[in-house]
């Protein structure tokens, strides 16, 4: 068996052991957020605003057929001044009176403390998205969603052992949180169409190394199909 062989052996053993099931998946959907996904914001991803209508489908759909819908918010605080902000994320950072924002700057960007409302730095989920009463927000200081949160507590409450994972970005919390997921033996389904970042090759790459040791690899429409049959 030549090795291309071998791993389409492989990959169709993952496919069959991580397909949505009934009672046992949920929907993550990561940090889509005013502050990454707003025009204007200092940390805007632009593709965010591409993807959201394929993860607002995937959401009414686990909706629809009960599966639960689990939504992240990064935060940054004073209070817990990690490395997140301070050098990786200038722009968390709390806005100086008369000095420039945005990109490189601090900027108050999904910072605690500072009015959900107040525009394009919110750590509020975007309107398009905006997460049922009923439904679970875990908000986090880390790029790994399972770190320091309830997350792992809650799906496993619930009976998941599977998780399909959307959202921003495709390289940092995304990212973080697949490997963390992975290692707590949650079989994962990333999105393929349905996460995003800044740069196409950074995405493409981090769906390359998650296809050989972490995660499945599935579209939108696949998933779907997956949930609706």
């Amino acid at each position: 068996m030549s090795v291309d062989q071998q791993l389409q052996k492989k990959l169709q053993r993952i496919d069959q052991s991580h397909q949505v099931k009934f009672g046992k998946t949920a929907l993550l959907v990561i940090d889509m957020q005013h502050g990454f996904v707003d025009e204007g914001a200092s940390l805007e991803i632009p593709k965010a605003r591409d993807i959201t209508p394929n993860i607002r489908s995937l959401v009414d759909a686990f909706r629809e057929t009960g599966m639960p819908v689990i939504f992240t918010e990064f935060v940054y605080a004073d209070t817990v001044p990690c490395l997140r902000g301070d050098p990786f994320g200038p722009e968390h950072l709390s806005a100086n009176p008369n000095e420039p924002t945005g990109f490189g700057y601090p900027s108050n960007n999904c910072k605690i403390g500072v009015d959900p409302g107040s525009g394009a730095e919110s750590a509020a989920t975007i309107d398009k998205l905006k997460p049922l009463d009923t439904e679970l927000v875990i908000q986090g200081h880390t790029y790994d969603k399972f770190y320091g949160t309830h997350l792992d507590l809650a799906l496993r409450s619930l009976g998941v052992d599977r998780f399909v994972i959307t959202g921003v970005t495709t390289d940092c919390c995304v990212n973080s949180t697949i490997v963390s997921g992975s290692t707590r033996n949650y079989r994962v389904t990333a999105v393929s169409d349905g996460m995003a970042t800044i740069h196409d090759h950074i995405h493409d790459a981090c769906l390359q190394i998650w296809e050989n040791k972490f995660a499945r690899i599935r579209t939108t429409a696949e998933i779907l199909s997956e949930v609706r049959k």
